[in-house]
């Protein structure tokens, strides 16, 4: 059988010292870290994780301008560790679940606060505050070999060279590892997945021309202007 019209390209991201990572699914991981669940009018109490997914095509690489959507007046970063996953599964346990880690990666979840605010109060599904085009900005993916404990580090994004977000990964309330185990509960991991892991407090408005540059120790950096 041939396809009806010739299939989209793939997403994808590239790897430190060579190759592309191929893109199936991305999932987010949502108020991950105590203070920024505070800053949102949430509960910083460890609840169980949720998620919400972007498009595969969502990522931004290289360094590529992002243009700021339309149907919105106010888009927020989010600074965030991303792990993207080499090696499937389902119910997979806490104590194994690093193995299944290729690599990470720098990235921004990049958020229609207005449009997300707006279906928050209408209690309506927020999936086009998060999941639009170019909302995944993402810096090369560093085999997971260079960050074997991703439980400490320096995570942090100036905007225009100034500090907006700064925070240690030892603050998230779900772990690296316990994050996968539970998403693997949800649906089977399978290998191009990438997981947005949450983000520290100080998430604010960017508007056009604003350069963005985003850092997460042992990993690299994730560098994007709003076009």
């Amino acid at each position: 059988m041939e396809y009806v019209f010739a299939p989209p390209p793939q997403a994808s991201v590239p790897v430190v010292g060579g190759g592309l990572f191929p893109v199936r699914r991305i999932f987010c991981v949502g108020r991950n870290y105590a203070e920024h669940a505070l800053e949102m009018g949430g509960n910083p109490e460890r609840e169980p994780p949720f998620f919400f997914t972007k498009p595969a095509d969502a990522v931004v690489t290289g360094g590529a301008d992002m243009p700021y959507p339309t149907k919105s007046e106010s888009l927020h970063h989010e600074m965030e560790l991303v792990v993207a996953i080499g090696t499937g599964g389902a119910d997979i346990p806490v104590a194994s679940a690093l193995d299944h880690v290729f690599g990470y990666a720098a990235g921004l979840d990049m958020t229609r606060r207005d449009l997300q605010n707006e279906a928050k109060a209408a209690r309506r599904p927020w999936d086009m505050s998060k999941g639009f085009d170019h909302s995944a900005p993402i810096g090369d993916i560093v085999p997971a070999a260079a960050l074997p404990d991703p439980t400490h580090g320096k995570i942090e994004l100036k905007v225009n060279g100034a500090v907006r977000q700064t925070s240690d990964l030892s603050q998230m309330i779900w772990s690296v590892a316990e994050t996968i185990s539970y998403l693997s509960g949800l649906v089977v991991l399978a290998p191009g997945d990438l997981i947005f892991s949450g983000t520290p407090a100080g998430v604010g408005a960017v508007v056009r021309g604003d350069l963005l540059e985003g850092f997460v120790e042992g990993v690299g950096t994730v560098r994007v202007r709003i076009a």
